[in-house]
């Protein structure tokens, strides 16, 4: 089982992850994402999709036009856990 990061561990974490932050009520570190337009954000839709599943780690997400809103969390652990900074960190990768 994934072990869920303490207050210091996630502190650390997010200060290496440009844009993202942690909501208290969702339990879980997210970030919006915007785009020129649909198809540019579907596009990144995509290629998250690939890395999530090839991690075997599925995001919370949804899509408005130009914009993606992403929440990661790890529910077998009730919060955020290693593999959500990772997804984060690959998903960061994809927008640079």
């Amino acid at each position: 089982m994934a072990h869920k990061l303490s207050r210091t561990e996630l502190d650390e974490a997010l200060s290496g992850l440009d844009g993202w932050t942690f909501d208290e009520k969702l339990e879980a570190i997210g970030r919006q994402f915007r785009f020129r337009n649909f198809s540019e954000a579907f596009g990144f839709m995509t290629r998250v999709a690939l890395a999530a599943e090839a991690m075997g780690h599925h995001p919370d997400w949804s899509n408005t036009y130009d914009k993606v809103s992403i929440a990661l969390s790890t529910r077998e652990a009730g919060g955020v856990t290693k593999k959500d900074v990772e997804l984060a960190e690959r998903i960061g990768k994809l927008t640079a």
